[in-house]
């Protein structure tokens, strides 16, 4: 390969949430001269901050952060719009001579970036949304993945029945297209070299650090970061709303739940996120070199990245 065809590095750093990526990406990219893109589809929406653990002002002082606060909360903000931002981001942090680094717990956004996926620039149909929502609600998830089978088999191979969410934003875009998702989903080849680091904790002690996260949450004001996203006239059924945090604070809003209550599912609904990114970061996948996070950490996962990118 010539000098002129090199790609140019990129580091990628994925782990479930609450693992502790925020503090090792801000510590590295300021050890390699390096600029932060966030692949995390909650922290994009401005107000948005307690509920979605964005990185304190401190930190965001610290190193450039780029695709956090991108747009408001009633806003949509589509998996083909963040890649092209992405892109166009990171081919810029390159331009001035500084090191990406990609960071984030949000499968999609990851893999579109990396795999180079071509997502259906299309926005979400929000009322075919909501129809597809209430069969779920009225006749299961299953429901609507046995209707993925039918329409397209082979998009349904690789969906997990369970992501509900994934399921219906398939089916929306067969409905809108006339076209089965599967073959929308070409993908383009990368012009980076990736280096893939993944984190990873103890399970035990990952759900202490998230239950701890949460309380932390809801002692600096995250019911009042809900309210004040309503009183500023976000619709209570935006997409952005539907995050962990943010429904169950809704219900707490509506009187559905106490708040004790509402503590309680949100904790149960992050360790079920957390067995989900499983599935988008696998320890299995030979692209991605693991570190389990320990005191020595930091100096490894600098070792090694400098070893790759040299």
């Amino acid at each position: 390969m010539s000098q002129a065809d090199k790609k140019l590095p990129l580091i990628v750093i994925v782990g479930p949430t609450a693992v502790g990526k925020t503090e090792l990406s801000i510590r590295l990219a300021m050890q390699m001269n390096g600029e932060i893109v966030s692949a995390d589809s909650r922290q994009i929406y401005k107000k948005m901050n307690i509920g979605t653990a964005k990185p304190t002002p401190e930190e965001l002082s610290m190193v450039p952060h780029h695709l956090i606060d991108v747009v408001n909360p009633e806003e949509i903000f589509s998996l083909a719009l963040f890649q092209q931002s992405a892109y166009k981001i990171i081919d810029d942090i390159l331009q001035r001579g500084k090191l990406p680094f990609l960071v984030g717990g949000t499968g999609q956004y990851v893999r579109a970036v990396v795999q180079g996926w071509k997502p259906p620039e299309l926005l979400p149909d929000l009322e075919l949304r909501k129809k597809l929502e209430k069969d779920a609600v009225s006749f299961g998830g299953d429901f609507l993945y046995e209707k993925l089978c039918e329409k397209d088999p082979e998009a349904a191979s690789i969906i997990d029945p369970r992501n509900v969410r994934r399921v219906i934003r398939a089916l929306e875009v067969i409905e809108q297209t006339k076209q089965p998702f599967s073959v929308q989903r070409a993908k383009i080849e990368p012009k980076y070299e990736f280096t893939q680091i993944g984190l990873i904790r103890p399970r035990q002690e990952l759900y202490q650090r998230i239950d701890l996260r949460i309380d932390q949450m809801i002692a600096n004001g995250l019911l009042q970061e809900v309210e004040k996203i309503l009183a500023d006239g976000c619709p209570v059924d935006s997409p952005s709303l539907s995050a962990i945090g943010y429904r169950e604070m809704i219900a707490v809003i509506q009187r559905k739940y106490e708040l004790d209550e509402a503590i309680i599912l949100m904790k149960r609904a992050t360790r079920n996120y957390v067995r989900r990114q499983a599935n988008w970061f696998s320890m299995n996948d030979p692209n991605i070199k693991w570190f389990e996070m320990n005191i020595d950490t930091f100096d490894q996962v600098l070792a090694f990245c400098r070893d790759r990118i040299r």
